[in-house]
């Protein structure tokens, strides 16, 4: 069998090392690398090789940006006291998704994970104090938008005493679970039915 000329393989390799990418769908990657125009993949090749480089986290709520403050935190007509706690950048991609929230955000970068050896001190829960401690007049509600792991509840039951300590008044929140558009009571778990009964709203 014909092995691929020794650049190809390398580049092969490493995307075989990302999430979800297997040896297949590496080699065709790297056969598309290789037919791309020079300018198309001069321009990839320098985004890459500057990404750590450039990103960086916004000082504020420590989503990533290439500036001080993301453009989240600097838009004006943005609810800025409301704010969203979420675990991952990701998970703020998913909600600035269909603009279905218009408040701000404050990134964990992880969440409580005791057999990770991950506490409270290694995510970004010390800055969201803070960030609360000095924006208390502004700040009206905190969303809990961690996920609905047992770590996730955890991390979330953790913040929520953080705050309550500080006797703040800010109302905290937590998202609703439940029952997903579209899907059959007898595939639920009880769980999500006792999450469904639990949030279940006026009809």
């Amino acid at each position: 069998m014909t092995s691929l000329p020794n650049n190809l393989k390398k580049i092969s390799l490493f995307l075989e090392r990302l999430p979800g990418i297997g040896e297949k769908t590496a080699n065709r990657l790297a056969f598309y690398f290789l037919r791309l125009p020079n300018e198309d993949l001069k321009d990839f090749s320098e985004s890459i090789s500057s990404l750590k480089e450039k990103t960086k986290f916004c000082k504020n709520c420590f989503n990533l940006t290439e500036s001080d403050l993301c453009e989240i935190c600097k838009d004006e007509k943005r609810d800025h006291s409301i704010i969203t706690v979420v675990e991952t950048v990701l998970d703020l991609l998913s909600f600035e998704t269909g603009n279905i929230y218009n408040g701000v955000y404050h990134v964990l970068h992880g969440k409580i994970d005791p057999l990770n050896h991950v506490g409270p001190e290694d995510i970004q829960i010390k800055s969201l104090e803070l960030r609360i401690k000095n924006h208390e007049s502004r700040v009206k509600e905190i969303i809990l938008a961690t996920n609905p792991d047992m770590e996730g509840e955890a991390t979330a039951m953790y913040i929520k005493s953080k705050i309550q300590n500080q006797k703040s008044k800010i109302k905290i929140t937590r998202l609703a679970y439940g029952l997903p558009i579209g899907a059959n009571l007898e595939y639920a778990d009880y769980m999500t039915l006792k999450k469904a009964i639990e949030g279940r709203n006026k009809f």
